[in-house]
C-alpha cells in the first residue's frame, strides 16, 4: 500500500537507497493509491486499488487459459481460478493467495502474476479469492485458503506448492503449518514479501519503519482490521511465527525486500525452520520495496527477483 509521496523531499533515508526507475514506480503507485486513502471508506479504498491493478496489468502471456470456477464449502462459496498451459501437462499444481492485506484484492487483481507464473514454470495455479476484512474478520481468510487447498488436494492429484503474496504470505504459511501431517500435504512454499506476525521490534521493523509504499503504521493499520475481539498474536492462523512447533514443513523460501519493515518476518521463519530440522531459504532483495513484483515490467530488479521466484516455484514443484 502507498504510504508516502516520492517527491525529493519527502524520501528522507531512501533518496539514494533505491533507483531511479524504482522511485519512478513509487510515484505511479503513489499516483494511483495515494497515502491517504488509507483513511477513506473500505469501498473507496478497494473501487481505486482495482483501478491502480488495471493499469498495472501486464495480460497474459501466450499459451496461458484461464477458467473460473467455484470451491463450496457448507456455509459459502469461494470463487477461485485456474491457469494452465496449453503446450504441455503440468507437473505440478501452485495454489495461489493475492495479497492486499486482508482488506484488497480479488482474482483480478493479480491475474497476471498468475498467468506469469503459469508461463514460467509450467504448472498449473490455482488462485483464491478468500473473503475480506472488515467485513468477514479471522478466520474468515484462513479458513477459505485452508478450503480451497483441502479442494485442490481432493481434486488434482498433482503435488502442491502453496504461493502467496504480502497477506497471502501469511495464508500461505498458516495453511502450510495447518496441513503439514494432511496426507497430500504440501510438496513447498514459496512466500513473498509476507507478513508472518514477527516481533515489531525486529531489525526491519525498526530501521525501515516509514519504508516507501509500506510502514508500520500500515501493518499495524491492517493487523487491527482483520482481527475479531480477543484475537490472540500467538494464534499461528492469526501469524505463523506464534506457532511453537516449526517442524514437518514443507520446503520453504522466502523472498523479501530490502527496504521492507516485514522482511525480518522472513529472516526468522527461515531461522526457526531450519532449528526444527527443516529446509528453508530466505532471500532479501536488495534495493527493492514491499510490493515489487507489480514493478516487474519497469524495474530491471524486479524483473530478476520475480524470475527468481518463478524458478523457485519450478524446483519446489519439482521437489516431490
Amino acid at each position: 500500500m502507498a504510504s508516502i509521496l516520492s517527491d525529493p523531499a519527502s524520501r528522507g533515508g531512501y533518496a539514494d537507497r533505491l533507483d531511479p526507475e524504482l522511485w519512478d514506480y513509487i510515484d505511479k503507485v503513489s499516483g494511483w493509491y495515494p497515502p491517504e486513502i488509507i483513511a477513506a471508506p473500505i469501498a473507496e479504498q478497494r473501487a481505486v486499488y482495482n483501478r491502480m491493478c488495471v493499469a498495472f496489468h501486464q495480460g497474459h502471456p501466450e499459451g496461458v487459459t484461464t477458467s473460473d470456477g467455484l470451491v463450496t464449502t457448507a456455509a459459502h462459496t469461494i470463487p477461485v481460478r485456474r491457469y494452465r498451459m496449453t503446450s504441455k501437462a503440468a507437473a505440478a499444481i501452485v495454489v495461489y493467495y493475492h495479497g492486499g492485506g486482508f482488506v484488497l484484492g480479488d482474482l483480478d487483481s493479480h491475474d497476471d502474476i498468475c498467468a506469469e507464473i503459469s508461463a514460467g514454470t509450467g504448472f498449473e495455479v490455482i488462485s483464491a479469492d478468500y473473503r475480506l476484512a472488515p467485513e468477514h474478520l479471522h478466520p474468515a481468510a484462513f479458513d477459505d485458503a485452508l478450503a480451497v487447498f483441502e479442494w485442490v488436494a481432493a481434486t488434482s492429484a498433482l503435488p502442491i506448492v502453496l504461493c502467496g503474496e504480502s497477506a497471502g504470505g501469511n495464508l500461505a504459511a498458516a495453511v502450510a503449518q495447518a496441513t503439514r501431517h494432511h496426507t497430500r500435504h504440501a510438496v513447498g512454499q514459496m512466500l513473498i514479501y509476507p507478513g508472518l506476525g514477527g516481533d515489531a521490534t525486529g531489525r526491519s521493523y525498526i530501521e525501515h519503519a516509514e519504508a516507501p509504499l509500506l510502514t508500520v503504521a500500515d501493518i499495524d493499520f491492517y493487523r487491527r482490521i482483520r482481527s475479531a475481539p480477543g484475537q490472540s498474536p500467538d494464534d499461528p492462523t492469526f501469524s505463523p511465527l506464534g506457532d511453537r512447533d516449526f517442524s514437518g514443513l514443507p520446503p520453504t523460501v522466502i523472498v523479501t525486500a530490502e527496504c521492507d519493515p516485514l522482511s525480518s518476518d522472513g529472516e526468522t521463519y527461515r531461522d526457526r525452520i531450519l532449528a526444527a530440522g527443516g529446509q528453508a531459504l530466505w532471500r532479501e532483495e536488495p534495493r527493492l520495496v514491499h510490493s515489487f513484483l507489480r514493478a516487474r515490467p519497469t524495474v530491471s530488479r524486479a524483473a530478476e527477483a520475480f524470475a527468481k521466484i518463478i524458478g523457485d516455484i519450478a524446483r519446489l514443484g519439482a521437489s516431490d
